[in-house]
């Protein structure tokens, strides 16, 4: 038989769910795109990641900015992501609906929307609890060097 304080213990710190009107907009930002927190110790408890969502209008971009110490990784959930990344934004590489980007810690970089008629939808996951945004004033080069992954896994 169960003890009631054991069934308890997992009703009040066990699954969380924050619904989609629930998002709290009141996150640090970057200029160009729109960050909402879903999960983060307020709203679920979160002790070592955050989650949220990023939304990105049709032939925009963000500032360039990194996030310091912490790791992101992004979900293209709709549209095509084009990153720029690098000292002076050099680098470049796409992402559609379906693929995941990943940040390594203090990469100057800028997402922008590669569409000109949709929203570009991702969701957002990051290494700490920190809201760790530092916009940057970079001067990018004209035109970035596309990078592909290359690897046993990610043949040319």
């Amino acid at each position: 038989m169960s003890d009631p304080a054991e069934t308890d213990h997992w009703r009040l710190n066990g699954i969380r769910i924050v619904k989609a009107g629930e998002l709290d907009a009141n996150t640090a930002q970057t200029p160009g795109m729109n960050r909402a927190a879903a999960i983060t110790h307020a709203t679920a408890g979160a002790q070592k990641i955050w989650a949220g969502t990023v939304s990105i209008h049709p032939d925009a971009k963000t500032g360039a900015h990194h996030h310091g110490h912490l790791e992101s990784v992004i979900y293209v959930v709709r549209g095509r992501a084009r990153m720029r990344w690098g000292d002076k934004l050099q680098y470049v590489a796409e992402a559609e609906a379906g693929d995941f980007i990943y940040v390594p810690p203090y990469v100057p970089h800028q997402e922008i929307n590669a569409a000109d008629d949709q929203s570009l939808e991702c969701v957002l996951v990051r290494s700490d609890q920190e809201p760790v945004v530092v916009n940057l004033d970079i001067d990018p080069v004209e035109n970035p060097e596309p990078v592909r992954w290359i690897d046993p896994n990610h043949p040319e």
